[in-house]
């Protein structure tokens, strides 16, 4: 079996292409044949080490994928050969990834994908769409009515939460580049500002006059004294990324408003969480809703290149697909 892996966590160009056994399936375990795969942030994480998980070596890379059930396991009951399949759980935790000809998958974590809808399309959103599901509704509680800014909101985590959150009848303002404004707004988003803009906190402060709910910072900078300020009573802040920022925080604003800072990283999601999540993203890709604004074909041969493009900012809001 053809396969991109890892010998031992490190850099993208240690990730190589070639032959591994192939994958058997345990008792409660699935095997999928590999339609398509990409690549997310999260996975060069796993990769260099940087998120720290079990690893069994030589490791296949990648969470994600879309395939074709090829067996399945005496105890894995609900599928059968031939099902079209997704899971955006493998590859962390001691479970092989996807970026390769074939994959195991067990059966708590594999869901259907809906008659009708692209498997090229399908993968490049499962990790973004559950991300945002779980951080909006699990984390943030986000509810029908209330205000929800999103920071980063074109990007490919950002975009998923203005849709959804617009979809669940939150009211979304984003910020982004000022040439990714206009997609911000087609995708939901009641109001979008250019986060470079000098007087942000002023103008968000203005179309928030009832203060911020839930506010989710998927661009890592993670200033969070201006905007705690803006939050309503009892109001959210969800952090999706910038491990390495060290922001400061006014207590007394906090606690004298019931407000809360969370952080939040899918890969310590619970499968019922994952399941949850998964009927959201269904229902999302069966309506069209979810979709990546451009995608970067390349080989299983290439995952490396992928790797090494996403880490370099080469991609800029484009998804890999990979097809095996």
């Amino acid at each position: 079996m053809r396969a991109a892996y890892i010998e031992r966590p490190g850099p993208a160009a240690d990730i190589r292409f070639g032959d591994l056994p192939a994958p058997r399936p345990g008792p409660t375990d699935v095997l999928v044949d590999v339609i398509a795969t990409t690549v997310n942030p999260v996975d060069t994480f796993v990769r260099s080490g940087a998120f720290p998980t079990p690893l069994p070596l030589p490791f296949v890379v990648g969470r994600d994928l879309v395939g074709r059930v090829a067996e399945v396991g005496p105890g894995a009951a609900g599928f059968r050969a031939g099902d079209l399949v997704w899971c955006n759980s493998v590859g962390y935790d001691g479970r092989q990834g996807s970026a390769a000809e074939q994959a195991v998958v067990p059966v708590d974590r594999l869901f259907r994908l809906p008659a009708g809808v692209d498997p090229a399309t399908a993968v490049t959103m499962l990790h973004p769409a559950a991300t945002a599901y779980l951080a909006l509704f699990v984390h943030g509680r986000l509810r029908p009515g209330e205000t929800a800014v999103v920071a980063g909101g074109a990007g490919n985590v950002g975009s998923a939460l203005v849709a959804l959150a617009s979809t669940s009848g939150a009211r979304v303002v984003a910020t982004a580049a000022a040439a990714d404004l206009e997609y911000c707004r087609r995708n939901g988003a009641v109001e979008a500002l250019d986060y470079r803009a000098p007087d942000l906190v002023h103008r968000l402060r203005t179309v928030c006059p009832d203060g911020v709910d839930v506010y989710l910072d998927t661009a890592g900078r993670n200033e969070l004294e201006p905007v705690i300020d803006l939050l309503a009573l009892r109001g959210r802040i969800v952090l999706l990324a910038g491990a390495a920022s060290r922001p400061v925080l006014p207590v007394g604003a906090l606690y004298q408003n019931d407000r809360a800072v969370v952080g939040f990283v899918i890969s310590h999601a619970t499968v019922a969480e994952l399941t949850e999540a998964a009927g959201m993203v269904n229902r999302m890709l069966a309506a069209g809703r979810l979709a990546p604004r451009e995608t970067v074909p390349l080989p299983l041969s290439a995952v490396a290149d992928a790797h090494r493009m996403l880490e370099e900012g080469e991609l800029r809001g484009r998804r890999v697909v990979i097809h095996p």
